[in-house]
Order: structure tokens, then C-alpha cells, then sequence
């Protein structure tokens, strides 16, 4: 469910310790339709080929992915893949690769493998909104309170719509807890799940891209609701059953008749199979189907919602959900209604990404050409690169060449580019709850090079080299060596963000406290300092032995010393304790869940008493000053020891550690 975006880079939720494993290692009525982009401003014409471009046909198809596809396989330690490729109402290549179980030795299939593709998921959802609201029982601009058996406050005085759910502008902060669940057992109905874990709003509604699963599954639930009917039911009568779709559903556990045909999911090829992953925000990424059924799917979507002569949606009310209604550069990817545009190489398109932990998919939508293309992989990989967008990318590049244009010559551009560096970190991010310590770690910064272009710390090319973007219109930055963009605006607030070609987040400035650079020093230094005084305990304690040395220190100080030991053991115990949850959440995302509650308040309480260990290091430290028969350099150490024990304290309070509400 996680998103090409980033596999949040959902490796998602390992918390506090990361941090500071990191730090110690480095020290998305008629609605209104915002007119479509004119094909200059889409892309520029496509430039001619120095050489024949190679026809898109099935056999050079196969030749050209036969030579790509195993060896992603092998090199990237992925167990299987599958490829569905649809041209003008028919499959023009379709093929699995490698394994769907690697211990038997099961081949992929097109037809009878089951994929999981994650947040592709979404497009079946905002369909069945879209149904919905040709049939007028839905209005994509009305308050979606309307709708609802509870409350979506307006935070910021303005109500939230199927409008903003759909273009990734609800407002929401990210939501982690509960996405997946460990088994079957743990999986609730949709009404409790939407009701218990309402994110706060940190944007007004229909101003900023941020991603939310959230909001895709609130639709689902509205679905459900407005048509009377369980969610997985509506999608199966009124979408799957239409379109031929036999071997799709959105069902956790897999139907008895689809269970056989699941691919088994992968970290490595090289590991053991991971379980069957449940999805709890079900409408946002559960369901399972396989390449054939996809290429109905997008065959539907291509022909104005119609396949095999039956209509999902009217050819009207097709064209409107793929018509683009949100985006804040021009020239620029926008959002359509839930797709969002992937236009590149001159070419319109629209698709979507999707992720649970172990596959990893995408669907692209070529309106005008009719062509459909979807990939998915059963295997996290070896991960430092995507190989499914250089795929896409390397297909693109061989069967629609393109050459940028020459950009403009920018006056200020060396001013420019100084204006616009500075930290930055994603829209899609929690901001009020534990999770927000995700967002001390994942942060971009935007640097100059000496050739004046600039570079952005995530913005990589597939060797894992940092790209150099060069100015082409004011503030408008371009990869020079592909087609890549960041544009630096101003949002509703005024502030300096960055957009780029993903459409469904945007970059914003770090305010100076939740700087990186800060924080990291912060947080590693004082765990140095703190870990250093229990290691000196003991050795301090044999070099006495061993010395025959006998302290003379007050009792007074004699118990504040033994106090700040024992504040340091917690501050200890609940970093480590939250390392151990980080090392099994990597593994089992399912353990971002309900079920992790109690525990996790206990070890907040371990953080309690190390926060009010800072008070007490203060009138340690201020009592160690005034004690002469302490030496000055025992005297630094507490010092020392204090400014680690603010310091600590300082870094649960600014990352929402301690917030006893745990809807994160």
C-alpha cells in the first residue's frame, strides 16, 4: 500500500532507534475540471529518431523484455514477475517470469498467478465512486460528513470532499497504525477501522498533495454506506463480475476457488516466503488478481469504461475521472480523479503505483494510444533502485524516443539556485504523533553543485548518482540527462515548496527545530553521553577496588549520583526496547498495529520518567558545582551528562514520543 513515492519507502516504520542508528553511523453538482494541458505544455513534440524506431509488436515486445526482465530477476534477488501489456482492445504481450514459489519451483502465470498490487487497488475504489456519482447519489464537491456515521472536523473552517479525498489534497497527515494487521484474526469491519483512526488534518482541504490511504479508504467506506452494500460485494457485482474479472478480490482471506493460485510474497528469492499479508485499510490496497484480469481492467479504463460490451462507466463519466482536475504547476504531472498523470516522452498517461511489503506494481494508462501496461513483482529485491520504473522507463525510451527541448536561458540562475537550498521534508508525513520521528530521518536536502546546477538528496538515477538539475524557466529545474523536474512555488501559506513530476506530495521547508542536523546531534549525542556513564559505572568501580581507593563523597550526592544511573538504565531500556520493535516491524509491518498498544504505553512510561530525569539533572549538575570536594572534571561530566539527559528529553518532546494517543 505503499506507494511508488516511496517505500516509506513503507522498510516504512522503523521508529526511535533507527534514528539513532543512522545519526551514530553518519554523525495523493458537475465537479469544476481545470482544463487539460495542451500538448506544449503536456510535453514537447517528440524530436526525430536518429534511427528507426522499433515497432511495437508482440515479438519485438517479447525479445525486448526477455532480454531485461531475468536479469532483474537474478541481479535484483527477485523471485517472480509478471508483465501485461494491452494495445486497442487487446493483449498485444503478456508473460510471467521466474517463480510464484521458489521452493517447488512454480512458474509464474499469467492467467493463474495472483499478484498483489497494493495501492492499484485504489482505481477499483474511486471507480466505484465515480459509479456512484453518475448515478447521483454522490456529489464529489458536497461535504463528505454528509455521508458519513460520524465526524470529520473542519479544522481549518472548510469542508473535506470526495473531490479532495480523490486528488491526494485531503489534508490528512500519513497514517501507519493498522494499515496491515498480523492475521485474519486481528482484521475489524471497515466502520470500526474509519472511526477509530481518524487522522488529524495538517493542511486545509484542496491545497497539498499528501498521500493518503486513509482518505482512499474513507471512499471505500462511503461506497459502502450510500450503496447499502459491503464494500468487497459492491466492487465484485458492479465491477469484477461486469468485466470478466474471475481471478480478483479484494477478500482477506482469499476465497477457497483463489487461494491455490496466490504467488507467495518475498523479501529476498533468496529467503524463505513470507505470509499472507492482510491489508485492514482494504479498500486503499487488499486486493489480489492476476495479469489476464488486469488486462480487462485496463482495457475497460481505455475504452471510456467499457469492456467486452459491458459498461462500468459511462463514456462521459470516464473521460471526467481521467481528465485532470488537480495540479500546481502547469507543466507539470497533475492529479486526474484518483489517477494520477505520469506524462512522459510526449506522451499523456495516467496510472498508479502500488506496494504492500513484499510486491511491488504498477499500472500505466496511455489514453490517446490505447495502450495499457502493467508490472508487478512478488519480491521486495535487493532494493537501491526501482526496477519497475527503469523498466517502464527503458520501454518508453525504446518504442517512443523523445529529446527534451532546450530550456530557456534564466538571467539569475545562480541566484536562483541559491534561493531555493535549504532542508526539506515530504507532505505525506505523521506531524502530531509518534510517527512523526520518521521525519527526523527522512528529510532532503537541496544543494548547489559548481557546474550551477542543483540536486536534491532523494532525486537519484538508477546507478544511485545524485541528478543534477538545471534550470530551464524561472525556477522550473530539469534533469540534464533525462526528464526529471523540480519547480520551486509558493503554497497557500506562502511558504517556498517543491514540486516534482509525482504529483501526490510535494516538499516542504524544515522548520529550524525539526532540522535534521539538529536533531541527529542532538538525540546521538546524548545517547553517547548516557551509555558512556553506565559504562563507567563499573570501571570506575574496579579501578577502585583495584586501587584500593575509597571515595569521599556526601550521602547526599552519593544518592543523586545513583539517581541519574538509574534515570540513564531507563533512557537506555527505551531506546533499546524500541529497537527491538523496529527489528521485527522490518520484517512484519503487521506489528504497526492495535495490538502493539499496551506495550508501547509501557515503554512511553520508561520515557516519562527519563524526561523527568532532565529536571532531576539539573539540580544535579547544579549541586555537583557547589560540591568542593568533587573534582572539576567529575564536575564536567555531570555537566555533560545533564546537557545529554535536555537533550533527550528535548528530542521525545519535539517528535510526539510521549503522546499517549496512540491513533498514529
Amino acid at each position: 500500500m505503499v506507494t511508488t513515492l516511496k517505500r516509506s519507502s513503507f522498510r516504512v516504520l522503523v521508529l526511535f532507534p533507527i534514528v539513532i542508528c543512522i545519526g551514530l553511523s553518519s554523525l495523493a453538482q458537475k465537479p469544476q475540471i481545470l482544463p487539460p494541458r495542451t500538448k506544449a505544455q503536456a510535453a514537447p513534440a517528440i524530436a526525430q529518431a536518429p534511427s528507426p524506431t522499433p515497432q511495437l509488436t508482440r515479438e519485438d515486445v517479447e525479445a525486448f523484455l526477455d532480454g531485461l526482465l531475468p536479469i532483474q530477476l537474478q541481479r535484483d534477488d527477485i523471485a517472480g514477475a509478471v508483465v501485461m501489456i494491452v494495445k486497442d482492445g487487446k493483449v498485444l504481450f503478456a508473460k510471467g517470469y521466474g517463480y510464484a514459489e521458489v521452493r517447488t519451483k512454480k512458474p509464474v502465470t499469467v492467467d493463474a498467478t495472483l499478484f498483489r498490487p497494493g495501492s492499484i487497488s485504489k482505481t477499483f475504489t474511486w471507480t466505484a465512486v465515480m459509479q456512484l456519482v453518475e448515478q447521483g447519489k454522490l456529489d464529489l464537491n458536497r461535504d463528505v460528513n454528509d455521508y458519513l456515521d460520524f465526524k470529520i472536523p473542519a479544522t481549518f473552517g472548510k469542508p473535506l470532499t470526495l473531490k479532495d479525498i480523490m486528488t491526494h489534497t485531503p489534508g490528512f497527515e500519513e497514517t501507519l497504525k493498522d494499515l496491515f494487521v498480523a492475521d485474519a484474526s486481528r482484521m475489524r469491519p471497515l466502520d470500526q477501522y474509519m472511526k477509530t483512526h481518524l487522522p488529524e488534518e495538517i493542511f486545509p482541504p484542496g491545497t497539498t498533495p499528501a498521500y493518503s490511504n486513509y482518505g482512499a479508504s474513507l471512499a471505500g467506506y462511503i461506497v459502502q454506506r450510500v450503496s447499502g452494500m459491503p464494500f468487497d460485494d459492491y466492487v465484485e457485482q458492479n465491477i469484477l463480475k461486469p468485466l470478466g474479472m474471475q481471478h480478483s478480490t479484494f477478500r482477506q482471506p482469499l476465497p477457497g476457488n483463489l487461494k491455490p493460485l496466490m504467488s507467495e510474497g518475498y523479501d529476498k528469492a533468496s529467503q524463505v516466503p513470507k505470509s499472507f499479508e492482510f491489508v485492514q485499510a482494504w479498500p486503499a490496497g487488499s486486493m489480489s488478481v492476476s495479469a489476464d484480469d488486469m488486462s480487462h481492467w485496463m482495457m475497460a479504463h481505455l475504452q471510456n469504461g467499457e469492456y467486452n460490451g459491458a459498461h462500468v462507466l459511462k463514456p462521459e463519466t470516464a473521460q471526467l475521472m481521467h481528465s485532470r482536475v488537480f495540479g500546481l504547476v502547469p507543466s507539470l504531472n497533475g492529479m486526474a480523479y484518483g489517477f494520477y498523470e505520469e506524462s512522459r516522452n510526449g506522451h499523456r498517461i495516467i496510472g498508479h503505483g502500488g506496494d504492500t511489503q513484499w510486491f511491488h506494481s504498477d499500472m500505466h494508462l496511455m489514453l490517446d494510444d490505447r495502450i495499457g501496461f502493467f508490472l508487478s513483482y512478488n519480491s521486495a529485491g535487493k532494493g537501491g533502485y526501482s526496477p519497475r520504473s527503469a523498466l517502464w522507463q527503458t520501454f518508453l525510451d525504446r518504442y517512443f524516443p523523445y529529446t527534451p527541448p532546450a530550456g530557456e536561458q534564466v538571467a539569475n540562475a545562480a541566484q536562483d539556485a541559491k534561493s531555493v537550498t535549504g532542508g526539506y521534508w515530504s507532505s505525506r508525513r505523521s506531524a502530531t504523533n509518534i510517527a512523526a520521528v520518521l521525519s527526523a530521518i527522512d528529510q532532503n536536502k537541496v544543494t548547489t553543485n559548481s557546474d550551477g546546477t542543483i540536486s536534491l538528496d532523494a532525486a537519484k538515477d538508477f546507478a544511485g548518482n545524485p541528478k543534477h538539475f538545471k534550470e530551464i524557466a524561472p525556477l522550473l529545474f530539469r534533469d540534464v540527462n533525462g526528464q526529471s523536474h523540480l519547480a520551486f512555488i509558493k503554497d497557500y501559506a506562502g511558504q517556498q515548496i517543491i514540486v516534482t513530476d509525482v504529483p501526490i506530495a510535494v516538499d516542504q521547508p524544515v522548520p529550524a527545530l525539526k532540522s535534521q542536523i539538529l536533531n541527529l546531534s542532538l538525540v546521538v549525542s546524548a545517547i553517547v553521553v548516557i551509555v558512556l556513564t553506565l559504562l563507567f559505572w563499573p570501571v570506575n568501580a574496579m579501578l577502585r577496588s583495584h586501587y584500593q581507593y575509597r571515595t569521599d563523597l556526601s550521602p547526599q550526592y552519593l544518592r543523586g549520583r545513583m539517581m541519574m544511573r538509574l534515570f540513564s538504565i531507563l533512557n537506555v531500556a527505551f531506546v533499546g526496547s524500541f529497537g527491538a520493535w523496529g527489528l521485527s516491524v522490518d520484517d512484519n509491518i503487521g506489528l504497526i498495529s492495535s495490538q502493539f498498544d499496551l506495550r508501547l504505553h509501557l515503554l512511553q512510561v520508561l520515557g516519562v520518567l527519563g524526561a523527568i530525569g532532565a529536571v532531576f539533572s539539573v539540580v544535579y549538575c547544579v549541586r555537583t558545582w557547589k560540591d568542593d570536594s568533587l573534582w572539576f572534571w567529575a564536575k564536567l561530566w555531570n555537566t555533560l551528562l545533564m546537557m545529554a539527559c535536555v537533550s533527550y528529553a528535548f528530542f521525545l518532546w519535539n517528535w510526539h514520543l510521549l503522546n499517549f494517543n496512540l491513533n498514529y
